[in-house]
């Protein structure tokens, strides 16, 4: 190894371009995930009070929403759905129609915007009114019948046209039986991205405003992961990719970038972070304090991400980012 002054890292550090050529990793849009918060109704663009920026939209003004994500190149979009109270039951009833409103959103996206990579969230606490991932019965949440459920769940957003589904609930065994679900109903070409190292952690609370699906009682550690375990997402994720995930989540990503490096070493298949709601909260209201630059942190992190092993980042900022980049 030559030693200084013979050897000097500011040599590629003095100029812009210089820096750009030597840089391990980069950001491109085609990494990004749109989140899109999409509820019932017509003419509706609610603004999240703890996500400023962020919105939900009626089935109407959605689709300006996926024209505008289109036209930045950004390739995909993560659908999340908010349903009224008085469809919420404990047997996902709501979840299954195939009229509800998660469906009847892809088919109006895929129609009019056919190039968008379509992922569905799959999971029962959007339509729980319990506001648990999966079914409760005697204050326990159920895991194999949950994860049946889950199962025709998957199918229904795919018979809409999904490209993909994203289990985010975090039962034992539920990529198996949607993969195996999906194949026996023909669905081969659909993908799943499986949030296989779903912790449970602090920084949901905003998502949570968004949907209107904080649960109902106790707290969800019983199945997702605890926040001390780095080694148990690793074998989360090689059973995941194994049971046929085609892309394999790690949420939260900022606190967990170390977890994202260990998993994208141990397995073969595309890695995707979750930019998450809390995360995305603490830079806008830090950049409203005038403490960070907006921008500058945003890229940051995003960057961050990719440094640590990400392919695939979803992120509140996906429509910022595209734009500056």
């Amino acid at each position: 190894m030559t030693d200084f002054p013979y050897s000097r890292g500011r040599r590629l550090r003095r100029s812009h371009n210089l820096r750009e050529m030597a840089a391990e990793n980069r950001v491109n849009v085609k990494d990004l995930i749109a989140p899109l918060f999409v509820t019932e109704g017509s003419g509706l663009k609610e603004e999240i009070p703890s996500m400023p920026g962020i919105f939900r939209y009626s089935e109407d003004l959605l689709l300006r929403e996926a024209e505008e994500i289109s036209k930045l190149n950004i390739p995909s979009v993560l659908l999340f759905a908010k349903v009224p109270d008085s469809k919420k039951d404990n047997a996902g009833t709501e979840a299954l129609n195939p009229d509800g409103l998660m469906q009847r959103s892809v088919r109006l996206i895929k129609e009019n915007f056919p190039e968008l990579v379509i992922m569905t969230d799959v999971a029962l606490d959007p339509y729980s009114s319990y506001g648990h991932d999966g079914i409760v019965r005697n204050g326990e949440i159920i895991n194999d019948e949950s994860a049946e459920l889950l199962a025709k769940m998957a199918v229904s957003h795919a018979e809409a046209g999904a490209d993909m589904v994203a289990p985010s609930d975090m039962m034992d065994g539920r990529i198996a039986i949607i993969r195996e679900v999906l194949e026996e109903e023909g669905f081969y070409e659909t993908g799943i991205m499986a949030y296989s190292a779903k912790y449970a952690s602090c920084f949901y609370g905003p998502f949570r405003d968004a949907l209107d699906s904080a649960p109902g009682f106790g707290d969800k550690k019983t199945y997702q992961m605890n926040p001390a375990n780095g080694s148990e997402a690793v074998r989360e994720a090689l059973m995941d990719e194994k049971e046929g995930a085609d892309i394999l989540m790690v949420k939260p990503g900022l606190p967990y970038l170390d977890v994202v490096r260990a998993v994208k070493d141990a397995v073969n298949v595309p890695v995707a972070a979750y930019h998450v709601s809390g995360e995305y909260a603490m830079i806008m209201a830090a950049a409203e304090k005038g403490w960070i630059d907006e921008s500058d942190a945003m890229m940051e992190v995003l960057l961050s991400f990719k440094r640590a092993g990400a392919d695939l980042i979803a992120t509140y900022f996906a429509k910022k980012a595209a734009q500056l980049l």
